[in-house]
């Protein structure tokens, strides 16, 4: 049994593809299309997905959206009840993308045209956005139950859902709707911060440390914690959501408007302009904001535990890429265990909708737990060489063994090596498939690589890979972190020895490497680690201001307009 999962007119657009509940493949469009948070139909992933399973259209079982434009439809028309004059306006594209989405038959009888337009409608499932977010992390996760908690933006008129998970099934036990959102107070203050584009938030998450968190108290009159465990945001702070919140386009790039009202500017300032520096204040504001959301998350969770008296916990959504707030998760909640996908924003629903439609609307048994984020596109040596020869590059194939050393020396010698292996990861996060990497234990990797490079604020840390064995050596709490999805305190007797992935707060946000999931990836961090006594790589996203690299094609052009010192595309090696 096929099923095919997409995440469709919507940021992130996205495709994947399951055999009886595995995954063969999963991956964003904006890797295709090379424009970030990419937002319009996913024809290309869809079939990337469909040419790694080796199947047509025909063979796919059910095909899941992950949206489902009549979910809590009387609320919506309230809303546009209540908020006469823009309201209309505000939600013409979002039917217009409803609609859409209603529809889909069209777009993938564009795909393969040998495919039945009646057959391909009877095959479709539209599942609430939420739900699934909740799906992409209960479903993937190890645990037989867990409470589950989707949080971000806003989807399908829902902010924020909660509920159980056992066995194959999900159940909802409550939610939040829009314009009540965790995402939207954080995406505001973004903006205030003068971060203004979509996808922003993370630097705010990176200023943050720069600053005390003087204005919580403030902040508690702008975010209402509720005593069932939820909360509500004092709209007066926020542009009216019946102006609009986020729009795409003809060009499919997601825009969000500025969300923040004249009461939030006179409370808490003029927004910074671009050319205008960080102050002292505005690092005060982001460790603030940064604090309070972490609160309104462990508020939320202490609740959900209360209620299900559960030891697991499963979390997706936008926030829940919120990397530091996750690494205080264990410390400031009663969970034992915690599940977050490597894909936990809205890229991740197409693998939630298809995870949904086989456990919960099937009822199939569950499949394996998903541990590798490694289901995006690859290329054999023989594939790369050819490329590389069409170019008249010059370069040196290497055997495994002479490919680890050579690399290694040259990350002791200072050097930045884009580091192109295996499939590429799902998700936000470099992982060692399409990774820039550098030496930890330099003082100046940070400003090589910025120089070199990355070109991108000072203030923004990078991250260190460490063997998974070594994790208790180096930081203050241990755990695994395959997905790079949270943050850890560094043992302060570290901070000297591997100073370039040690952020200002004395943290990194650490991907654990396990051998059976990267054996590759592995084996390299672990030569460094023969030769140097530090099990840790710095590593960043390969890309330049772009989606990370998805084809050799991409990755040597990022090379040759940058001053990266090697390029390694599986075992051909390319040095300056």
């Amino acid at each position: 049994m096929y099923i095919l999962g997409i995440n469709a007119y919507h940021a992130d657009a996205s495709a994947a593809i399951f055999k009886d509940g595995i995954i063969l493949a999963a991956i964003e469009e904006e890797r295709f299309r090379r424009v970030k948070h990419w937002a319009g139909f996913p024809s290309l992933a869809v079939e990337f997905c469909l040419k790694e399973a080796g199947i047509s259209l025909n063979e796919v079982g059910h095909i899941a959206i992950g949206r489902d434009p009549s979910a809590k439809l009387a609320k919506k028309l309230l809303f546009l009840l209540k908020n006469p004059g823009g309201g209309w306006n505000a939600v013409k594209e979002r039917l217009l993308n409803a609609k859409k989405v209603a529809s889909l038959e069209n777009e993938f009888f564009a795909i393969d045209e040998s495919a039945s337009l009646a057959a391909l409608k009877q095959k479709i499932h539209q599942v609430e956005h939420h739900r699934s977010h909740l799906a992409s992390a209960f479903f993937a996760s190890p645990f037989n139950e867990a409470a589950l908690l989707s949080i971000d933006g806003s989807g399908d008129f829902t902010t924020t859902m909660i509920g159980v998970g056992k066995g194959n099934k999900i159940e909802v036990t409550g939610s939040v709707d829009f314009p009540h959102s965790a995402g939207i107070f954080y995406t505001a203050f973004t903006q205030l911060l003068g971060f203004p584009h979509y996808g922003d938030e993370y630097k705010v998450m990176g200023l943050a440390p720069y600053g005390q968190p003087k204005y919580v108290n403030e902040l508690r009159d702008v975010l209402l914690f509720k005593q069932d465990g939820l909360f509500a945001l004092d709209l007066a702070y926020f542009r009216s959501a019946k102006s609009g919140i986020i729009s795409y386009g003809n060009n499919h790039v997601p825009e969000v408007a500025p969300l923040f009202s004249e009461v939030m500017i006179k409370k808490f300032g003029q927004p910074r302009k671009k050319e205008e520096p960080l102050t002292q204040y505005h690092k005060d504001l982001a460790a603030s904001v940064q604090k309070i959301t972490e609160e309104l998350i462990f508020h939320i969770l202490q609740s959900l535990y209360k209620k299900t008296g559960m030891k697991n916990v499963c979390i997706a959504g936008g926030v829940a890429q919120n990397s530091v707030a996750n690494g205080k998760l264990k410390r400031n909640t009663p969970f034992d265990q915690i599940y977050i996908p490597s894909a936990g924003h809205d890229a991740g629903i197409s693998m939630g909708a298809a995870l949904y439609v086989h456990n919960h609307i099937l009822d199939y048994p569950r499949a394996k737990p998903i541990w590798s984020a490694y289901t995006g596109s690859r290329f054999t040596n023989d594939e790369i060489e050819q490329y590389l020869q069409s170019r008249n590059i010059v370069y040196k194939k290497m055997a495994d063994e002479e490919l680890y050393e050579t690399v290694t020396e040259k990350l002791i010698s200072a050097g930045v090596v884009g580091w192109f292996n295996g499939s590429a990861e799902f998700g936000p996060r470099a992982l060692g498939g399409r990774s820039i990497l550098a030496d930890p234990r330099r003082e100046d990797a940070k400003d090589l690589l910025n120089l070199k490079i990355k070109r991108r604020e000072s203030f923004r840390p990078f991250a260190p890979s460490i063997l998974k064995e070594y994790v208790a050596d180096f930081f203050e709490q241990t755990g695994d972190v395959p997905f790079m999805e949270k943050v850890f305190p560094i043992k302060p007797e570290k901070y000297k020895i591997i100073p370039a992935v040690t952020h200002i707060d004395g943290t990194g946000r650490l991907q654990t490497v396990d051998k059976a999931v990267a054996p590759r990836y592995h084996r390299l961090i672990e030569t460094f680690y023969k030769k140097t006594g530090v099990p840790i790589l710095l590593n960043t996203s390969f890309n330049e201001n772009e989606p990370i690299v998805n084809s050799p094609a991409e990755a040597l052009e990022c090379f040759l307009r940058t001053n990266m010192d090697m390029l390694v595309l599986e075992n051909c090696v390319i040095t300056r």
